[in-house]
């Protein structure tokens, strides 16, 4: 109880597979599995269908128990039947649901949301912002283990910090896939790395694991190398005495310490994969300069008076709450939407690769991955 697990591994590893079997969708093919009797799992669905349900009222359903007493209490209210209502009222009581209302909307305004989208239905959000609506149902449901896959995919820094904040808190048992370090290091008490169909504990977040598998490699290709040694000289014996009399019993001595030996395997180590940007070859500086500029969409300024200068090599985080005008100004950059006035100067040879939130928008999905690559 209370214990937060990050599960790491390579995709197709089978993290998801391990959600999967936890929520009774696939069975095990053998072997035992004990405690998911009478279990309450929350779980954070990737995929939101169509829904006219309010933002509220969507992370409501999170707890179903209490929905529904919401709904029947709406329903027998309606119907003026107040003796059934009274009987409502008070499970509403024993379930805290009197503030249930409040406690939806801090969780949608810690993950972001502003106070004019929690009225707003859940069909007008985009991909990204369902799969936190869904994120906070998650939250919202009463559980004893949550099983949280890549929470923070969708979420900007305050939301993840938020989130931290929150699961820090929580007393509930977490399971969390990710792969993002720092928010594994703040969260999580032990780790669990799935590789080659096998699953192995360490303590600590994703820094202790690191350091520890790094220790046990080093560890376990020390045993190796040494047994091989042994080996070799066990072997090189018996070639030269086995025949000799006089060294026979040591020679069988020696044959069985080797068939007694447990072997240790060489230590397995990651293919090492390395990677760079391909240089751009000339450029000028400043690259793109924006002088004086008004950004926004379809003449509604998002961004005033913005002036700033980009050089070769700049490293640059750009911070801001949803809705403060982050993906315009990026936009602005590329060249995407047009400025509303001001000044936008590119330097000479400048190429611009960019990375949209929304890329799935403009994937071709009858394209092979390397036939997208070479477009």
């Amino acid at each position: 109880p209370g214990q937060k697990v990050a599960l790491t591994g390579a995709n197709g590893s089978g993290k998801s597979s391990l959600f999967s079997f936890l929520l009774g969708v696939l069975q095990s093919d053998k072997g035992d599995a004990r405690g998911l009797k009478g279990i309450r799992i929350s779980h954070m669905a990737q995929e939101t269908a169509q829904s006219e349900l309010s933002a509220t009222e969507y992370v409501l359903t999170g707890h179903a128990e209490l929905y529904e007493i919401l709904q029947a209490l709406t329903a027998s209210d309606a119907a003026e039947d107040f003796e059934k209502s009274a009987g409502f009222h008070q499970r509403l009581e024993d379930l805290d649901g009197y503030v249930a209302d409040r406690k939806a909307q801090r969780i949608l305004l810690g993950l972001g949301f502003s106070t004019d989208e929690l009225g707003q239905s859940v069909s007008d959000f985009s991909g990204g912002w369902r799969i936190r609506l869904n994120l906070a149902r998650a939250l919202m449901m009463p559980s004893d283990l949550m099983l949280l896959d890549e929470p923070t995919n969708h979420l900007d820094l305050d939301a993840t910090v938020w989130l931290q904040s929150w699961l820090q808190r929580s007393k509930r048992t977490v399971i969390i896939i990710s792969h993002d370090r720092d928010f594994i290091d703040a969260t999580c008490d032990s780790t669990w790395k799935l590789e080659r169909q096998q699953l192995t504990s360490y303590p600590g977040g994703y820094s202790d694991y690191e350091r520890q598998r790094a220790e046990k490699i080093a560890h376990q290709q020390s045993s190796f190398e040494k047994q091989q040694r042994r080996i070799n000289e066990i072997e090189s014996y018996v070639r030269r005495f086995r025949a000799k009399a006089t060294k026979a019993r040591q020679a069988q001595s020696r044959l069985k310490e080797l068939a007694r030996m447990k072997k240790v395997v060489a230590a397995h180590i990651d293919s090492p994969f390395s990677f760079k940007f391909p240089h751009a070859g000339k450029a000028s500086d400043p690259l793109i300069t924006l002088k004086a500029s008004n950004l926004g969409h379809c003449g509604d300024t998002v961004l005033s008076t913005v002036t700033l200068s980009l050089s070769p090599g700049d490293r640059i985080g750009l911070l801001g709450k949803n809705g403060s005008g982050k993906s315009t100004l990026l936009r602005s950059l590329t060249g995407d939407i047009p400025l509303i006035s001001g000044e936008r100067i590119e330097g000479a040879h400048l190429r611009i690769g960019y990375f949209d939130q929304q890329q799935i928008d403009v994937l071709d999905l009858d394209a092979s991955p390397l036939l997208h690559l070479h477009r």
